[in-house]
């Protein structure tokens, strides 16, 4: 038993030196979706709080994304985050994606699948309340009306 916790903790070390890469990917000015979708400030602050750390460039790595194992989870989750939605490339989407994109938000807000539930632990300030689920997901159906306005001309 001695020898084996010996042998996981020269194990936990040495994955220690095999940190993840925490550089965010160069700002794209114009791109962002808060920007072109000129969000106002209220629900903008909800979504950067609640969707920006996964769905964006703009990671803020937490203390814990520091620990090997646990770091290779968080920067997994953000890796699949990003490609299924980086609000700081929105403006590269096709209208036609930009619409199915913000379908997903809206599902996904409404379901409470987003943020996950996982995601919490670190971050209580990122749970929403119902009445901010609301907001976002009237947002994000506004936005999405918006864009197929813009698209029909």
């Amino acid at each position: 038993m001695k020898k084996i916790l010996v042998i996981l903790l020269v194990a936990f070390i040495m994955i220690q030196f095999f940190p993840i890469d925490k550089t965010n990917p160069s700002p794209t000015p114009g791109m962002d979706f808060l920007k072109i979708k000129k969000t106002p400030e209220a629900t903008a602050k909800i979504i950067r709080t609640s969707c920006y750390d996964c769905h964006s460039n703009e990671t803020e790595y937490p203390w814990y994304s520091s620990i090997s194992p646990v770091s290779w989870l968080v920067k997994n989750h953000i890796n699949e985050g990003r490609k299924h939605l980086n609000f700081s490339t929105f403006a590269v989407y096709e209208t036609k994606q930009q619409l199915h994109k913000l379908e997903e938000c809206i599902e996904m807000v409404e379901k409470k699948e987003m943020p996950l539930e996982s995601y919490y632990i670190g971050h209580q300030n990122a749970k929403l309340t119902d009445e901010q689920r609301k907001q976002l997901v009237e947002y994000f159906r506004k936005a999405k009306e918006d864009t197929e306005i813009k698209a029909s001309f």
